[in-house]
């Protein structure tokens, strides 16, 4: 529901234009002069207003729409008068109003108007979106039997709103199969918003998710819109959703019920339409029976589970895998890579998946510095000799002749890059992987020379 910001000092324009938008299903909030919009901006996030030009005894309109920019309001403005000049339309222009509109309104061009600013809002909206995006998920690669069954599956899913929840181990594309499911859903045009729910402090979660109005707390100078109110008529990607606290769950459990939202500070609520696909790479079944995650929640998530397979079930998608990668990093000129290549790479255990992958084949291209084929030597050299984690005797053999405290410390270099290569160099990933907080992480490997 879209909420409309009615500023006219006319109580009849506000009554008259007020039910109309009302009778659309809109939601009306009114101020009667210049001074009552400023103070309703800071409480209620409108999508788009009107505003009367002439508002005696001032300020006027121009005046409340620069007032209004200048307080960081940035949906679209339709002015309205009856006795607007030439300058003033230039000026409105220039301070970003959206429409001119003469009085008495023809009720068609009000609702058309709004419309299209409607429009121009939502598109504004997940422009912000996209820019914050890193990086656009790509393509699912691989002609297996694992990764047939996949997007049958995702075939399967995508038409309707049904919830999903991808599960599957660190590296392994999760985030690509959720925008695959959006690009092949009525969504497609609207916005994808994926969420880290790990890498949000715990204290700013909730804000993250549905947003804070100005003063909310200490350091919101601002309102803000969450990520389900950016991805409102679109997707949205709870990625590690299994890191949330059991009062984030709670919050996030009362939107997936009722289709509303509340702002950290707000006193009013917010319907959004949003699907909501989540992600994971623990086991949401056993935190729910250890009391780490609320039972209802996983239900309201897990309506259509798929789970990934990890890249050493997959070696048959190897040799596409590592032709799509190289062709990323290298668009021209790709080097060709011999099949004893591809085998050594397939006798890894690859337990960061195509994360891990993805980084092994970039460091492979510039160590081959260009050439055009690359053997099972070039592989040899950029290819970790073994899987620590996976090789309990293989640190106590390298370490025999050591003294204990130095041994450990290798053991534990060992583990550290083990898990940093399965993150792809997230910390936050790694700290979770070694199951410990990021801080004592970072000292660690400061400790340790990493």
């Amino acid at each position: 529901m879209s909420t409309i910001l009615l500023i006219d000092d006319e109580p009849n324009i506000r009554r008259m234009l007020g039910a109309l938008l009302r009778a659309e299903g809109y939601e009306v909030v009114e101020a009667g002069n210049g001074h009552a919009a400023l103070l309703e901006i800071e409480k209620t996030d409108a999508d788009a207003a009107f505003c009367d030009l002439m508002m005696p005894p001032g300020p006027d309109g121009l005046a409340t729409l620069e007032a209004m920019r200048a307080r960081g309001f940035e949906a679209p403005v339709i002015m309205m008068s009856g006795k607007a000049q030439l300058s003033d339309a230039v000026r409105a222009t220039q301070l970003g109003a959206f429409q001119f509109l003469e009085k008495p309104l023809s009720p068609e061009a009000a609702l058309v108007t709004l419309r299209a600013a409607l429009e121009l809002r939502r598109t504004q909206l997940e422009n912000r979106v996209l820019r914050t995006q890193l990086a656009t998920p790509g393509e699912l690669v691989g002609q297996g039997r694992g990764m047939t069954k996949l997007r049958a599956q995702i075939d399967q899913v995508a038409p309707g709103d049904t919830r999903v929840l991808v599960t599957g181990e660190s590296g392994t594309g999760k985030e690509l199969v959720a925008a695959a499911i959006h690009r092949a859903s009525r969504r497609a045009k609207r916005a994808f918003v994926a969420v880290n729910c790990a890498a949000i402090p715990r204290e700013l979660v909730e804000s993250e998710l549905f947003g804070h109005e100005r003063g909310a707390f200490t350091g919101a100078t601002d309102r803000r819109q969450g990520r389900f109110a950016l991805a409102d008529g679109g997707t949205i990607l709870l990625d590690e959703v299994g890191d949330l606290s059991l009062e984030a769950q709670a919050k996030l459990l009362r939107v997936l019920e009722t289709g509303e939202l509340q702002r950290v500070g707000a006193e009013r609520t917010e319907r959004v339409d949003v699907r909501v696909l989540a992600a994971t790479n623990r086991q949401l079944s056993q935190h729910v029976a250890g009391g780490a995650f609320r039972e209802d929640l996983f239900f309201r998530l897990n309506v259509f589970p798929i789970e990934l397979p990890p890249l050493r079930d997959r070696l048959e998608d190897l040799p596409d895998l590592v032709a799509h990668l190289a062709a990323r990093v290298r668009p021209v000129g790709t080097p060709v890579f011999t099949t004893e290549a591809v085998a050594a790479l397939a006798g890894y255990r690859w337990p960061g998946n195509v994360r891990e992958l993805a980084n092994i084949v970039e460091r492979l291209l510039i160590v081959s510095s260009g050439r055009k084929e690359n053997g099972v030597d070039d592989v040899a050299a950029v290819l970790p000799v073994a899987d620590p984690v996976a090789r309990a005797s293989g640190p106590r053999a390298q370490a025999a002749d050591l003294p204990l405290s130095e041994a450990l410390d290798e053991y534990e270099r060992q583990l550290i890059r083990s898990a940093m290569a399965r993150a792809g160099g997230n910390v936050a990933e790694v700290a979770r992987i070694l199951q410990t907080d990021r801080a004592n992480l970072y000292r660690r490997m400061r400790r340790l020379g990493l």
